[in-house]
Order: structure tokens, then sequence, then C-alpha cells
């Protein structure tokens, strides 16, 4: 028999349960449909950084203010989702310490951030005071009180048990092998049956190109490799996180630090390389040496899913209606979950969204026809 939905969601990380979830909030009918286990990819594999600020340089004006629109949306979010559910996402304060090591950077920095607000100057004596531990090159920091993070598995846990509670139905172990318009709706092969869905969105990560191939935008989307250690923090204990030359150590609750992460492209293996852990250890090293006494609980790696200018593709296939896209949010997932789900469900409800949004994310502006080279 075939099962028929409103709206189907194709993929169960953070972005695709976030989509989810804000569907459901709205009053839509939600089926979500992910080939594994639900948040077990890249999304279990991040370190959960919230760092619209961290990032500013990343980011152009229309990726920034959505940034930092997501960014804002987690304090709500948190506090729905543990209402809903009794989850804590982890959301932890203390905000994001970037380091820096020379007036270079110092120079380069300032410029940066000049126009951004919630960004300190702290100066050597200030910064080893609040963190003694840290390195005795570092000539000071740029304190981001709020590029807080969250754990990425428990977030994602969050937003797609509340949509559940919402009444999504969440469909783990059923992978998407096909999508074919008919008429007034859609019709998804899946590993467990037929679906019928007025309208569907892609959120598969790296994983979107085989259905968007197949939709005629070309395989837009490719992975960037990123490994990662975590270890028990038996030092001195950090109060917020740390950043350097796009590396970073994240305090978790549970006394662990997450130490990452190297970026590989194309490379699609999800096991870490001895000379991959060995560079982030010895930046890690960098910001603070103390990492070397402590015990090493585990590595692994993920697969950030990047488009060729850097930012996600979020919208309406232009000539498929019903079919929106959301992918390629490369190592900014996490952060951009919440405003990424809303996004969709404003699309979705013909809700007004930001046209500067709506044309820097448009799901067609990479389409060349051509495949990216594995």
């Amino acid at each position: 028999m075939t099962k028929s939905s409103e709206v189907a969601v194709v993929g169960g990380g953070i972005i695709g349960s976030a989509i989810a979830y804000y569907l459901a909030k709205a009053g839509h009918q939600v089926e979500l449909l992910e080939a594994g286990k639900v948040g077990s990819g890249s999304t279990q594999a991040a370190a959960g950084m919230l760092g619209a600020h961290s990032e500013f340089k990343e980011f152009g004006a229309s990726l920034y203010s959505f940034a930092r629109t997501s960014q804002a949306m987690y304090e709500e979010a948190e506090t729905d989702i543990r209402s809903l559910t009794g989850i804590d996402i982890e959301r932890r304060t203390g905000g994001l310490m970037q380091l820096v090591f020379n007036e270079e950077e110092k120079e380069m920095l300032l410029s940066q951030f000049s126009s951004l607000k919630g960004v300190t100057w702290l100066d050597c004596p200030t910064v080893t005071k609040k963190m003694p531990g840290l390195s005795k090159s570092v000539l000071g920091a740029f304190h981001m009180a709020e590029d807080v993070h969250v754990t990425p598995e428990i977030a994602c846990r969050g937003f797609h048990t509340a949509a559940s509670m919402l009444g999504a139905r969440i469909n783990a172990y059923t992978s998407v092998d096909e999508i074919v318009k008919e008429s007034d709706h859609y019709r998804l092969r899946t590993s467990k049956g037929e679906w019928q869905a007025e309208r569907v969105v892609i959120a598969s990560g790296v994983w979107s190109n085989a259905l968007l191939q197949r939709s005629g935008l070309g395989t837009p989307i490719f992975p960037v490799k990123g490994e990662c250690i975590a270890v028990t923090n038996t030092q001195t204990p950090l109060t917020c996180s740390l950043f350097h030359d796009q590396h970073y150590i994240v305090p978790r609750n549970n006394n662990e630090l997450i130490i990452g992460a190297t970026k590989i492209k194309n490379d699609w293996s999800t096991e870490p390389t001895l000379g991959g852990l060995q560079t982030i250890v010895e930046k890690a090293r960098k910001m603070l040496p103390e990492v070397d006494k402590m015990p090493f609980r585990r590595s692994w790696a993920g697969l950030r899913p990047q488009t060729s200018d850097g930012k996600p593709l979020i919208g309406e296939h232009p000539e498929m209606k019903g079919l929106f896209i959301a992918a390629g949010h490369q190592r900014n997932g996490i952060l951009l979950a919440p405003a990424t789900g809303k996004m969709i469900c404003d699309l979705i409800g013909s809700n007004v969204v930001p046209e500067e949004w709506k044309e820097a994310f448009r799901v067609d502006r990479l389409n060349t026809g051509e495949e990216v080279l594995m």
C-alpha cells in the first residue's frame, strides 16, 4: 500500500530534522525518511559550534545575516524542545575565543570584525587570566560571546523528537531511491515501499547529489572530509571554545574536549588517517599545550557537504514545483539548521522570506550541467 503525506523530508541529519520540526510546528503533515539511523551521518561527526562571528570571513553579507538569524533562533528552539521532549540540547554558553599569535593576525582580524557587534578584543594578560592553560605565545584573543555551541547529535535528536511530538512521522533506515513527479504529487520509491507526497524536500547532505542529478540540477555538492579527536580534559577547565586558523577545541558537558578538524576535498572515506590526526593535534597543541597530557578517547571523520561557492542550496526547484532542496551547508550545518528549517517552512507556506536569501541560496545557481569531479 502506498503511504501518503503532505510533505516528505528526505534526510534525517540536523538539517532534515530541523525542517521536519518547523513544518510540524506550523501544522503540516510530515514524513521524514532517513537511509540510516537518524542523525548518524555528518551531524554526529560535527563539533557543534554556532560560529556566526568566527566564520564571518567565509560568509558573504547574505549568509552572515542568515547565520546570525539562525544563531539567535537556537535560544527559542532550546526552550521549546526541552518543553516538548525533556531533551537538553546542551547549548553551552561562554562563547568562543579566536586566538591571535602576532600583530599581523590582530590587524587583519580587527579589520574583519570592525563592523560586527559582540566581538571584543582581549589582551594577553586578560586572556591568560581567564584561561591559564593557553600557549605562552598567544598575543591575545577576540572573544565572541554569542558564538556558543550545542552537542550536535543531541540537538538533532531534540529536533526530530519534537517534530514527532508535533505529529511528524520519523522513518529511519528508509532510503529513497527515486523521486518521480506525477501530476499534482510526487511518488517516492524507497527501501520500504512507495510514498506519495504533495511536496518533497531533499536534505541528505553530500548524499543529495543522486536525487539532484535526476531532477536536472547536476551534482553541485562535493564532500570535504573532516577528521576529529576527543580527549578527556584532566587539566584546566575550558569555559569557552578555542579557535585558530579554522581549527578548534570545543568543551563538552561530559568533560570531553572535541579537537578538529582537517579539510580534505573530494575524499569520500569516513576513516581518520594518522596524518590527519597528527595535523589537528599539532594545531591543538599550539593553542592549548596541555592537550598532550589528556587521555585519548576516540577519533572519527565526517563528510561535510560543500558547494563550489560555499553557500548552501535552499529553495524550490525552478522547474519542478513542490520539490525543495536544503543541502550543501558545509561545516556550518549545525549553525544554520534552525534558519534553514524555518526558511523551507516559510517557502512551503508561501510566507515572506528575505529576497537576498532566496537569491543567495537559489538551487539552480550552480547548475552547469557538469559533474563534480570525485
